[in-house]
């Protein structure tokens, strides 16, 4: 499970700010599911962000050439075990040449052989951005021009009214009003934003799962006990791309029960 936020194209200093917290079980390291890479180059490519270990694929990446990609799963009861990985569609995408709708517009054909996925994909020289889902199930995929402005994507539908999703909006305005249009400053952000812990009331659950279930992932911050160990936010990232082309990348993420943090910044290439 996850959440993001980003402000597109509305505002001076960053075409592109964007911040996401990634959930998945604490013990996932220890091999009882699948291993997880921080935030880092990858070998023998132009790719940063974090990554599947096994899979190979990527929830949130960037390329040196201004392209970003942010992948979420949809929430659903029974996911099809044979699919394809949904974390293969960002790579795809960051190494192809083709613009984020025409990407999309290839995909839509193949959609179905993945589990519900939000999928988010930009060019920042050519300030183009859209978004595309496989969801609901058995609809035709709608490939969607992304507007400037602030934008929240969760489990569902870019936007949908979840508890999560409006709350971290509303507070994401609150704090864009209090900084204008001077600097923001992303680790303060981070910590008021994405640490919150705030639930859902019961009748605002969208019914999908149990209600226990979903009560616990309400909150934008998420810590479950389970009989698995620890399920909730497992890394924290913040991805800053400003109007001159620099890149900044950073990332609190979980490692061995201890909070750890990187940055990584670089200058896109190419930049129109």
């Amino acid at each position: 499970m996850c959440i993001a936020a980003f402000i597109w194209q509305a505002h001076p200093l960053y075409p592109l700010l964007l911040l996401q917290n990634r959930d998945e079980y604490h013990n996932r390291q220890a091999q009882l599911y699948w291993p997880t890479e921080p935030v880092a180059w990858w070998d023998g490519s132009e790719i940063l962000g974090g990554r599947d270990a096994v899979a190979g694929g990527t929830w949130l990446a960037c390329s040196r050439t201004g392209r970003v990609a942010l992948l979420t799963n949809v929430l659903e009861l029974h996911p099809f075990h044979e699919a394809k990985s949904r974390g293969e569609l960002p790579v795809l995408f960051l190494e192809s040449t083709k613009s984020p709708k025409e990407f999309a517009e290839g995909l839509v054909k193949d959609a179905h052989q993945y589990n519900g996925f939000n999928l988010v994909l930009a060019d920042i020289s050519s300030k183009s951005m859209v978004y595309l889902s496989n969801r609901p199930k058995g609809e035709p995929v709608v490939i969607q021009e992304v507007s400037p402005g602030l934008h929240v994507l969760s489990n569902a539908n870019l936007d949908s009214p979840w508890h999560k999703v409006q709350r971290l909006e509303l507070n994401f305005k609150d704090l864009l009003d209090k900084y204008g249009e001077s600097e923001i400053p992303v680790k303060e952000v981070l910590e008021k934003l994405m640490r919150d812990k705030v639930k859902a009331d019961k009748s605002r659950l969208p019914g999908i799962c149990s209600i226990d279930w979903e009560f616990n992932l309400s909150s934008i911050f998420v810590e479950i006990d389970t009989p698995l160990g620890c399920f909730g936010t497992r890394s924290t990232a913040a991805l800053t791309i400003r109007a001159d082309g620099e890149v900044s990348f950073y990332e609190i993420y979980l490692e061995k029960d201890v909070w750890k943090e990187s940055i990584v910044n670089y200058r896109i290439q190419k930049l129109n």
